[in-house]
């Protein structure tokens, strides 16, 4: 044991890699549909660092790893986050969290007097709790003390491991109806026109007829097909290929138009054919489709953008994104010039900008590290909630000049997975000595003062954002993690509820309570003193 314990020790990296392979083989373990998941490679992290005290590598590992998470998520959700802060849901969304933690920061101030804990220690249970090192190193800046550290050290696993088990219990005793959302598809319909009202229309006053949704993107006249364009006169027996992601809305414009005749312009390429390119050109990535011109003497219709497994209707304000696959008809002899305008690049699907990585990670930082006078208190610091929000209005402008913002959806998830869990295994590592440690010293009491505290908060917040307001399940358990806070707790409830609505819901909630945890810990450390 010795010798493995001077291996581990010897070798940070080593322990580092260690920790993750054995996390994740404990986390595939799966007890009556119950397994931690990535969450599992803070508790392998925490036995070895009790093995190997010395094994953790450098703190600043496990934060560029969080930060490379909080940075992904932002920039992937940023238009989601403006969206929903101001919906219904939003709101009430942000008041369930907020209660949530304030009752858990209630119930620490609680233990001071009932169960005579010092102040540092009960708001240092309370940071754990919520996984808050923001709001641990206001409270050792406020009160000057190391015992806020020492109930952090306790609490900080359980704010991991009851929020993850509170979310199977609901997810168990509600069971949810929740599918993975199926890929938009679009559908086309080759229409003849015998509608005799709409006949000598020109085409955009017959755009303007049409369902909502629908586009025409080819007419067939004379046995020839060709692009539509304004100045059109519509004509008895033209042939529309008309395309919708929704198929009622594409059945209600064969009722205006005329009848089916499958076949009259898909069976006929010598004049327009149908290419699929992948977006990866940065003159086109970051731009509104309205925005886009074709070079000179190039014409095409864009019918269709394939975004992960979705199909998406263009539309003048959709943005293109890196790896978007882009459906163009357009001459056949012009195919080679569509190609070249897009990019058409499989290998630069999977780049993404490092200028604009390091530009955006550091403004975050920099946004993070201004002081924030608060009158009475005096002046607090976001830290990496200050990257996640400035990351998250990244995220929705796309792009700036010539800065995309915005990464490939792959290299997006990769990035964040693997921050993820190189911060998991350095925390897990650096804290497990403490833990184990102060375990020892204050006995089972501790260990039971930070089960509650962590099970008030997600306790509070389940109640109030699943039952009070009666939010879907998938955004509620975005909700509890984004309260909670640590990222294992979201790459649980993204596996319970497999859509978007959990990191939507965290990227929502996890700033202000971040800031909420920091206020509410410096409130208390002024009210109540040493």
């Amino acid at each position: 044991m010795e010798e493995i314990k001077a291996l581990l020790e010897a070798q940070p990296l080593f322990a580092l890699f260690l920790t993750i392979a054995l996390g994740y083989l404990v986390g595939e373990i799966n007890l009556k549909g119950f397994s931690l998941g990535s969450g599992a490679v803070l508790f392998v992290g925490l036995a070895i660092g009790g093995l190997a005290p010395k094994a953790a590598p450098p703190a600043l590992l496990g934060t560029l790893g969080l930060l490379l998470f909080l940075y992904g998520v932002g920039i992937q959700y940023g238009g989601q986050f403006f969206r929903g802060l101001t919906s219904q849901d939003g709101i009430k969304a942000n008041v369930a969290a907020t209660l949530g933690v304030i009752g858990a920061g209630c119930v620490s101030v609680a233990l001071v007097p009932f169960a005579a804990l010092p102040t540092d220690e009960a708001l240092g249970l309370f940071a754990g709790a919520g996984t808050s090192t923001a709001t641990l190193q206001a409270i050792l800046t406020a009160l000057n003390s190391d015992g806020a550290a020492v109930g952090y050290s306790v609490a900080y696993p359980f704010g991991v491991a009851i929020p993850i088990l509170g979310i199977y219990v609901l997810n168990a005793w509600l069971k949810p109806r929740i599918e993975q959302p199926a890929g938009q598809v679009i559908e086309t319909a080759e229409i003849a026109l015998l509608n005799p009202g709409l006949v000598g229309l020109r085409f955009p006053e017959l755009v303007a007829k049409l369902p909502s949704g629908v586009m025409i993107a080819a007419v067939r006249r004379q046995h020839r097909n060709r692009l539509p364009s304004d100045d059109l006169v519509l004509r008895q027996d033209d042939v529309l290929l008309a395309t919708a992601t929704d198929p009622v809305a594409l059945q209600n414009t064969i009722a205006l138009l005329g009848e089916l005749q499958p076949g009259r312009i898909a069976s006929h390429r010598e004049d327009l054919d149908y290419i699929r390119v992948f977006a990866s050109k940065r003159s086109v990535v970051g731009c509104a489709l309205g925005d886009l011109a074709f070079p000179p003497g190039v014409e095409g219709s864009i019918v269709q953008i394939r975004r992960g497994d979705s199909d998406l209707l263009p539309s003048p304000d959709l943005i293109l994104e890196v790896g978007d696959r882009v459906g163009v008809l357009v001459p056949r002899d012009q195919i080679k010039a569509i190609r070249a305008f897009f990019g058409d690049s499989i290998k630069g699907t999977a780049d993404f900008s490092y200028i604009s990585i390091g530009i955006g990670a550091a403004l975050g930082l920099l946004i993070g590290m201004i002081p924030l006078a608060v009158p009475g208190l005096g002046k607090l610091t976001l830290g990496l909630a200050g990257l996640l929000l400035l990351a998250l209005v990244l995220g929705k402008l796309r792009r700036t000049g010539a800065l995309v913002w915005t990464m490939p959806l792959s290299a997006n998830l990769v990035l964040r997975n693997f921050g993820l869990t190189i911060f998991l295994a350095q925390v897990g590592l650096a804290s497990g000595p403490k833990f184990f440690a102060t375990v020892s010293a204050t006995g089972a009491s501790f260990l039971l003062y930070g089960a509650l505290i962590a099970a008030s908060l997600v306790l509070i917040t389940a109640f109030f954002g699943l039952f009070v307001f009666r939010l879907p399940f998938d955004t509620a358990m975005g909700v509890v993690s984004g309260a909670t806070g640590n990222p294992a707790i979201l790459a649980f409830a993204s596996r319970v509820a497999p859509t978007d609505q959990p990191d939507v819901g965290y990227a929502m909630i996890f700033p202000s309570m971040t800031i909420l945890k920091i206020l509410f810990a410096q409130i208390v450390a002024a009210l109540l003193g040493g």
